[in-house]
């Protein structure tokens, strides 16, 4: 089980959202690229670098990117990628590997197109799902059936998926593991990525048990509750 330490960025600072709400924010650092570097020191293999003022926007700043690639740390990156052209940005400028959610909703042949271009272990699904429906737009539009999204996914041969209940997100309550269940079920080819909720290091281990196959972890990380080093202990040993 990969632990994937969450690096949420909006107006240039680390921040959590509390279930995606943009009223809701925790501050918890100033620049992204030295918490990231700070996360793959202390032995995380990949952080999740998201773009939040993007995901709302479909405008993302390349920029953030570019400083991640540049500084040479390994990343994955999401928020307000809908398009093939910024997937190939991203990938330009360093991503191992991009997330799209608005796009894996309503535009799931652009995750086909940028998996026939890059393979599938470069472009991941962000499953991200309110009650029983995948949304798009930062959380913020109405979404669609989430049995209709794992089939279009199947569809253009996608592989990965970030699987997020948004109602857990931010609350350290643990994740959604039924959900997870539900969407390995429904599609067992599926690499799974667990996020939403997370808090403690049972919880992790709830989620591989799950069919996970890595955990996204934010706010436990930076408010302490374990440390990285603990949660790759525990999952290892």
């Amino acid at each position: 089980m990969q632990i994937i330490p969450a690096v949420d960025v909006l107006d240039g600072r680390v921040v959590r959202l509390l279930r995606g709400d943009f009223d809701a924010v925790t501050v918890y650092e100033g620049d992204p690229v030295t918490v990231g570097r700070r996360w793959i020191d202390e032995g995380a293999e990949l952080v999740h670098v998201v773009d939040l003022a993007g995901a709302k926007t479909g405008q993302p700043d390349a920029a953030l990117w570019e400083a991640f690639g540049a500084a040479g740390i390994p990343f994955e990156v999401g928020g307000g990628i809908r398009t093939k052209a910024l997937v190939d940005q991203a990938i330009a400028a360093g991503a191992h590997r991009v997330v799209l959610g608005s796009a894996a909703v309503w535009e799931p042949h652009v995750l086909g197109e940028a998996v026939r271009a890059y393979g599938p272990d470069c472009v991941a699904a962000a499953v991200d799902v309110r009650g029983r429906r995948a949304t798009g737009s930062g959380w913020l539009d109405d979404g669609k059936e989430l049995g209709e999204v794992i089939r279009s996914l199947a569809d253009n041969r996608v592989e990965w998926a970030m699987v997020t209940a948004i109602s857990r997100d931010g609350t350290l309550a643990g994740p959604d593991v039924d959900l997870v269940g539900q969407v390995h079920a429904a599609n067992p080819a599926l690499s799974i990525i667990g996020s939403g909720g997370v808090g403690s290091l049972e919880h992790v281990a709830a989620l591989q048990a799950g069919g996970a196959v890595a955990a996204i972890v934010g706010r436990a990380l930076y408010d302490g509750v374990f440390t990285l080093a603990e949660a790759n202990a525990h999952m290892s040993g």
